[in-house]
């Protein structure tokens, strides 16, 4: 059973850094795609980055040049670095790992970026 775990969330003022960690259980080659994905209150849940297994990236139009996505494949983990936050970003930050078969997702990290 694959595991994804998140780290790396907190309080943050605007301007500011934080980032997210997710760590998985086994290899993350074994996903053809893995992503960060946000969801606000009351808000539905949003893919923010993603990252395929040959590196490329893609990111919601609200976050690029701010947000980067990168892997550490030694390490099992995927990266989101969010740098001038805003208050906009405050969510819940979760990480997502998809297969050809189905999807995985780690338990989420809040995110909350102060004025």
């Amino acid at each position: 059973q694959v595991q994804l775990v998140e780290s790396g969330g907190g309080l943050v003022q605007a301007g500011g850094s934080l980032r997210l960690s997710c760590a998985a259980s086994g290899s993350i080659f074994s996903f053809n795609v893995m992503g960060w994905y946000r969801q606000a209150p009351g808000k539905q849940r949003e893919l923010v980055a993603s990252i395929t297994r040959r590196s490329s990236t893609a990111y919601a139009d609200s976050v690029k040049g701010r947000f980067t996505i990168s892997t550490d494949n030694a390490k099992n983990t995927v990266y989101l670095q969010m740098n001038s936050l805003k208050p906009e970003d405050t969510a819940v930050y979760y990480c997502q790992g998809s297969t050809y078969s189905r999807a995985y997702w780690g338990q989420g990290t809040q995110v909350t970026v102060s004025p």
